[in-house]
């Protein structure tokens, strides 16, 4: 009987390290209380060349007192939408340790409007979010000229 050999392939699995590193002392990063600031955090991120050409999609991550640890772009796509992967918007707030999450996406448009994608997409994350315990506080569709809160309007 021929004996079963099991060789060990432990160098060829590739290794997993989860870092997040912030160059802004605790105290010093923005704090968010309401979507207008928000609003002004997010739009002074925003290349203004690109927010009435294509359509981005980036969330804003929250430490426990809404203090900002970062801005991730998620995406970046065509005039009318862009794609947005559920598991990167956790992914990235995960390995931020983040506990509270802002989504933001612009209107190349200018309509303020929530389309019935934009509401789906929200509901998805807010309930991915709910599992891990990291809280989605607000959706905002932004232009150059004004914004539109999901948490303002009772959409979220």
């Amino acid at each position: 009987m021929e004996k079963a050999t099991h060789s060990s392939n432990w160098d060829r699995v590739s290794e997993i390290e989860l870092v997040y590193r912030s160059k802004v002392k605790a105290s010093e990063r923005p704090k968010i209380q309401s979507s207008r600031d928000a609003h002004e955090i997010v739009l002074a991120s925003w290349d203004p060349g690109k927010i009435e050409f294509f359509e981005q999609f980036k969330i804003v991550l929250l430490n426990q007192a809404y203090r900002v640890l970062g801005i991730y772009e998620l995406s970046s796509g065509g005039i009318t939408g862009t794609v947005v992967d559920v598991r990167l918007v956790f992914s990235a707030a995960l390995k931020a340790n983040a506990t509270a999450l802002m989504m933001v996406h612009n209107h190349p448009s200018g309509n303020l409007t929530a389309s019935e994608a934009d509401r789906n997409i929200t509901r998805k994350i807010k309930e991915a979010g709910r599992l891990l315990d990291i809280a989605l506080v607000d959706s905002m569709i932004i232009t150059p000229e004004g914004y539109c809160s999901f948490a303002d309007e009772g959409l979220l």
